[in-house]
């Protein structure tokens, strides 16, 4: 009886070692694949590196596996119901910690009791300088709040200023002004810290919110933001869509019809998830530089977003030609500054336009060291201007430029 016992355990351990074996020959293969991937070949001139390019893949934005369904929140976005461009593009990114959502179901501060008319301009305003959890309660259709007076941030208010306008509110500038305003550095709002430009707070978060009609053309000491402008601490838009907000139509520097930024804590990115700038020629944004977004010196994350129709309508670039007021540039993404990032993932950026330069993106690192990462996504149909670097981009030769699984024609 011992022979047949001993002949089992032999056979067990024959099979043990067999699968052993199996997964240890396919760790190698793993291994290569990754590195194939991070040593793609591809053009490398002018610091240019392209993987996984496909010219049919206009909308193959879905995002590669490793980022399809793992860290998005797209199910919970709440969807913004009317007849305007929805926000977003499905673009499958993944959505990093630091860019989802805020939670907002205990909050310090609710707008509204219950109707419409309880919803005011003067409640957003009140509200958003005590800062904390900001929430609506307008009723249970669509509301349109006509802002009376720019919404500012009181820096030492609250730490985090969210403000959430759950798929239902839209706040309109009414053709005459910005719409929301956070600085630092502004001494009306209070000085917080001796670093005013590099400071952790505070927090400026918006979602599931619509601005429309915003302009800051009257502003002539914070140039650009015609519906939002936020400079110090930390800023992000989730969900959100930007219609017909303007900002001045010249200068060499100014910009940002939607969003103007500056001066975030650390250098860390500036993140823009799920929303949509223009989105129908009707709703284009325009300033003279950086239909969608400007900047200085700021880092922009991207993700899963639609720039379309926007317009800079600025003459002469930056600095400006002779004989012109400066502008033009940046159709959907106005960047400038020194060492800094523009990652773009899971978006489309299209059918935007300008006078000058980077009918898409204007992308100019002064000390030429920053990078450009474009990852799952479509830049086409951008016109105007000359001087690019890429179809629709507009950069020095030897900007740092990746790009990922996407259309750029």
């Amino acid at each position: 009886m011992t022979k047949p016992y001993l002949a089992t355990l032999l056979l067990a351990a024959l099979a043990l070692l067999f699968f052993a074996c199996g997964d240890d020959a396919q760790a190698p293969d793993a291994d290569d694949h990754a590195n194939n991937d991070n040593t793609a070949d591809s053009d490398k001139n002018n610091g240019t590196d392209k993987v996984g390019n496909d010219d049919e893949s206009s909308d193959k934005n879905s995002g590669t596996d490793s980022d399809k369904n793992s860290g998005t929140d797209s199910d919970s976005y709440t969807a913004i119901t009317d007849d305007l461009p929805p926000a977003g593009h499905e673009g499958g990114c993944a959505i990093p910690d630091d860019a989802k959502l805020e939670d907002t179901t205990a909050p310090d501060h609710v707008i509204g009791s219950g109707t419409p008319e309880s919803c005011t301009s003067q409640a957003v305003v009140d509200a958003v300088a005590k800062g904390g959890i900001i929430t609506f309660d307008c009723g249970p259709d669509p509301v349109t709040i006509v802002m009376e007076e720019t919404a500012k941030v009181v820096n030492d208010a609250a730490p985090k200023v969210v403000i959430d306008g759950k798929g239902l509110v839209t706040l309109s500038g009414g053709g005459k002004r910005r719409i929301l305003y956070m600085n630092t550095c502004d001494q009306d709002q209070v000085w917080t810290t001796p670093h005013c430009d590099n400071q952790d707070h505070p927090q400026l978060t918006v979602q599931n919110l619509t601005f429309i009609d915003a302009d800051a053309s009257d502003d002539t000491e914070h140039l650009g933001g015609g519906a939002i402008y936020a400079s110090g601490g930390r800023f992000k838009v989730i969900n959100s869509r930007f219609f017909n907000n303007r900002c001045a139509d010249t200068g060499p520097d100014l910009a940002g019809a939607a969003i103007r930024a500056f001066q975030q804590y650390n250098d860390l990115p500036a993140y823009v998830v799920h929303s949509t700038f223009g989105g129908r020629d009707d709703l284009g944004n325009a300033c003279a530089n950086g239909g969608g977004l400007g900047s200085i010196g700021v880092s922009w994350t991207i993700i899963n977003s639609l720039f379309r129709h926007n317009r800079a309508v600025g003459h002469g670039g930056n600095p400006a030609q002779d004989g012109t007021p400066g502008g033009g540039s940046g159709g959907a993404i106005y960047n400038d500054g020194n060492t800094m990032t523009l990652t773009v993932c899971g978006s489309r950026i299209e059918d935007n336009r300008v006078n000058a330069y980077g009918s898409a993106i204007f992308f100019v690192s002064n000390n030429h060291t920053g990078t450009i990462h474009i990852k799952d996504s479509t830049i086409q149909n951008n016109t105007g201007g000359s001087w690019e670097f890429h179809p629709g981009i507009s950069a020095h030769d030897d900007t740092t430029y990746i790009e990922e699984n996407s259309v750029v024609k």
